[in-house]
């Protein structure tokens, strides 16, 4: 098993955490509670396969998947007391997931041979969109929206990932230098409060 499959599996783990945790804060019934970590976990990835043409989709190749989203569901049910403070955990493991499948998104485009633009979105797209469904499905504006720096982030990542894979650093490298700096920067800008500008339209009056 390579350092890709590793970060794989545990990019799927934090994001079915994440989406778990989320469905509860919402206090949805286990049904819901599933199908928000499902989405959460496979949502990014999804769209990624789709817009490269790769399908059946990836989580379709393997159930590994489908029983690794549903014990961490269950688990994430079981020891939910001992998750304190759930909001933080949320944000913890969605930052994980981020910055993991945000690579895997990148790597994906540069085995599809895409252009260096479209391998940092297809990047930004794997690492977000998951979240994005589980907001929706949450009934919450989704964190890509709101002034909270979120894709920047992953953008950032994808970045730093091409300009090291251009000047053939060891992958494993890679891999590890462009997650560790999307958790960095999604740490920093919460802790520091930094967001991106918000533009509101004047209301006119008559």
């Amino acid at each position: 098993m390579t350092l890709f499959d590793i970060l794989d599996i545990l990019g799927t783990i934090a994001f079915a955490i994440s989406g778990a945790l989320s469905a509860m804060n919402r206090r949805l019934d286990l049904f819901g509670i599933f199908i928000i970590a499902f989405v959460t976990a496979i949502g990014g990835g999804t769209l990624r396969d789709v817009l490269i043409g790769a399908t059946p989709v990836s989580w379709m190749h393997n159930t590994l998947n489908m029983y690794l989203i549903g014990g961490v569901a269950g688990l994430s049910i079981i020891f939910r007391n001992k998750l304190d403070y759930l909001k933080k955990s949320v944000f913890l493991f969605d930052t994980i997931g981020l910055g993991i499948f945000t690579i895997i998104g990148v790597e994906a485009g540069i085995q599809t041979k895409l252009d260096p633009i479209f391998c940092i979105a297809l990047g930004a797209m794997t690492g977000c969109f998951g979240g994005v469904i589980r907001d929706i499905l949450c009934n919450e504006i989704p964190v890509i929206f709101r002034k909270e720096i979120y894709a920047t982030a992953s953008i950032a990542g994808g970045i730093c990932f091409m300009i090291l894979y251009s000047l053939k650093a060891p992958i494993n490298i890679i891999y590890i230098t462009t997650t560790l700096l999307i958790i960095v920067i999604r740490l920093l800008v919460v802790k520091f409060q930094i967001s991106l500008p918000l533009f509101t339209v004047r209301n006119q009056k008559n």
